[in-house]
């Protein structure tokens, strides 16, 4: 079946806040929610009893694909390599201690996903091997969970994932677990995972229809129950895939136009994660995923997937993003590959890495063998050179060429703070060049240790909390800062033009971060050469304007010379030139140790920057102009 998309009007709307329940920083722009493109949703129990494969396995592997898989395993060098460690995880965990319902702060999550791993990798290693061994675990894992009082519901991501791997562990096994253990396992993901998201009051828990990656987790998860206890509840499995469907269009919408997810790279992970597996396992089951790979905007992301690895090693880090990412090939990245054919997704030399300097695989590695062995190299589609992804937190890459010696990466932004996982870090940029990164952003910190201190983490009203600290507010990234104040938190700074070419640019209107401060605000990201790039701002003040400062997030020492400054890491050097202000002298603020002691402590942090009183700008208008360049 193909999905019967309505036509998608692009209309932005004035943002909601997301309900406590997501513990989101925020909701995204979006289109008009009646205009949303739908996922084919035929589903009811009639449906379900005639179209749900009978026979198990029937999660993201069925009879047919588990053929492949094992045939692939005599002469695919990847998958072989792949399967190899996922065994010696799966040997690993034989060794651990069972799970138990030990909550960090609020959360179970770390158990959740640590009962996903376990399984994915016994699981599957069961499918290949049939060990009695494996499934007895496999067994006494079931069993350990099934006897938690709950799964956490007042965190229902911890109850997404946790419903998704007791799913898996049921189907995988395919009815060879105890009788007692299948009835206690379906009666779990009954009372402990499906039933707590349908409130008695009958409201929708506010992750079902949410726009953030709590939307792809959770209805992932009830999705993956739904279809372990059709047979036994049909009335319960199809009105909640049915919800699922009907909801998961509201985060689905947010990879579009071009495939930026506003959360961050690593959140990209997450929540794409949860989507394809979600994919998976209803093409296996049902032999549709109902529209969800074909969603306009999804398969785009792995393109912003790809250009957020720097050369460095570490992601272009925005918004509650991790730095750096594993070893290890990205299994998630690897599905896109299966469905576009285009090698650039399909990370073979890093899939082909020694067993042992693999480690830990990814919790859902077992199930990405089945899409990996799907793989069939198509003609090579190469990652863009320069890129700009628009959307409610829109960027432009520019990246040198293939080859470059000199690894060139400039990574510039626009977007606003109420964002889903969002920071006032609207114009802020990062640029790396001959293995440095000179323009950092922050990154994320731990969630938990703020938690635990008290901390208003997720409050993103302009008052809130969040903004204190360096990792969300403007103080704590390469932007401009107008009267020494923050930025308005619902702000949008709109990507407004882009160029591509040998000398690419793009200009970001940042006047709504500033709200009546100042009249106007653009900024420019202009590559001018393989070793550098300027940052040009256009500002237009009002009778409120009194102090435009530029400013410049970097780690490396800082020797002041006429007109800028030197900057020196790692043995290697970056001028900073001002070439519209060079009379003003730069200064440095140190940001180690940070601010505040909850702030995240960065080794070396300092703000360069100038400043500008706006009385002495004449006519209102003034033009701020900066340049990069290496050697």
């Amino acid at each position: 079946m193909k999905p019967k998309f309505h036509l998608l009007i692009c209309m932005l709307c004035l943002t909601i806040l997301l309900s406590a329940a997501t513990q989101a920083c925020g909701n995204n722009l979006l289109p008009d929610e009646k205009q949303i493109p739908k996922l084919e949703n035929p589903i009811s129990v009639t449906y379900l009893k005639s179209n749900l494969r009978k026979s198990q396995p029937r999660l993201v592997i069925n009879s047919d694909l588990e053929k492949l898989v094992k045939s692939k395993l005599k002469t695919d060098a990847v998958i072989q390599n792949m399967y190899k460690a996922v065994q010696a995880n799966a040997d690993e965990i034989q060794k651990l201690p069972l799970l138990e319902r030990k909550l960090e702060g609020r959360r179970l999550l770390g158990v959740s996903r640590e009962m996903l791993r376990r399984i994915n990798m016994l699981g599957m290693v069961y499918r290949i091997e049939k060990d009695p061994k494996v499934l007895a675990r496999i067994n006494e894992e079931v069993i350990a969970v099934c006897n938690f009082k709950d799964w956490n519901p007042s965190h229902y991501l911890d109850v997404g994932e946790m419903s998704m791997a007791v799913a898996i562990a049921l189907d995988w096994t395919a009815g060879k677990l105890p009788k007692a253990t299948i009835e206690m396992a379906k009666n779990a993901l009954i009372e402990k995972g499906i039933k707590p998201s349908w409130p008695a009051s009958g409201n929708q828990p506010g992750w079902a229809f949410g726009h953030n990656n709590w939307n792809q987790v959770c209805n992932g998860g009830m999705i993956a129950a739904a279809i372990a206890i059709a047979e036994k509840d049909p009335e319960l499995a199809a009105k909640t895939i049915a919800r699922a469907l009907d909801g998961m269009v509201n985060a689905l919408v947010q990879y579009q136009p071009d495939g930026v997810y506003p959360e961050g790279s690593t959140y990209w992970a997450y929540g794409t994660s949860f989507t394809i597996m979600t994919a998976a396992m209803l093409e296996s089951a049902f032999g549709t995923d109902f529209g969800i790979a074909d969603y306009p905007g999804l398969k785009e992301s792995a393109v912003y997937r790809v250009l957020m690895n720097t050369p460095s090693g570490w992601y272009y880090n925005f918004a509650d993003c991790g730095d750096k990412r594993g070893d290890g090939g990205d299994v998630a990245l690897a599905w896109f590959a299966y469905k576009t054919g285009n090698k650039a997704f399909f990370e073979k030399e890093r899939f082909l890495k020694p067993t042992e300097e693999l480690g830990e695989l990814s919790r859902i590695s077992g199930a990405a063998l089945v899409w990996m062995s799907q793989y069939v190299e198509k003609e090579g589609v190469k990652v863009p050179q320069n890129w700009k992804g628009d959307g409610s937190n829109p960027i432009v890459i520019f990246t040198g060429a293939e080859n470059d010696p000199h690894n060139y990466y400039f990574g510039g932004k626009g977007g606003r703070g109420t964002t889903s996982h969002g920071n006032m870090d609207a114009g802020s940029f990062i640029f790396e060049l001959n293995g440095v990164r000179w323009s950092i952003d922050p990154g994320n910190q731990n969630y938990n240790t703020l938690e635990q201190a008290g901390f208003d983490l997720w409050n993103s009203t302009q008052t809130g909390q969040r903004w204190t600290l360096l990792t969300k507010n403007n103080y704590g990234h390469s932007t401009v800062t107008v009267n020494d104040s923050l930025f308005v938190n619902n702000g949008q700074a709109t990507l407004v033009n882009f160029q591509d070419g040998k000398t690419p640019s793009a200009t970001f209107d940042l006047t709504a971060v500033f709200g009546d401060k100042l009249k106007s605000a653009k900024r420019t990201f202009l590559k001018d050469s393989p070793l550098s790039v300027i940052i040009e701002d256009n500002i237009e003040t009002n009778e409120k304007t009194q102090s435009i400062t530029w400013q410049m997030l970097t780690q490396a020492d800082v020797e002041f010379v006429k007109g800028g400054a030197i900057l020196k890491q790692d043995g290697k050097t970056l001028k900073l030139k001002n070439l519209s202000h060079p009379e003003l002298q730069l200064s440095v603020v140190s940001l180690y140790p940070a601010p505040l002691k909850l702030d995240r402590q960065i080794e070396g942090l300092k703000r360069i920057e100038i400043r500008i009183p706006a009385w002495t700008i004449q006519g209102g208008k003034t033009n701020i102009k900066f340049r990069l360049s290496g050697n």
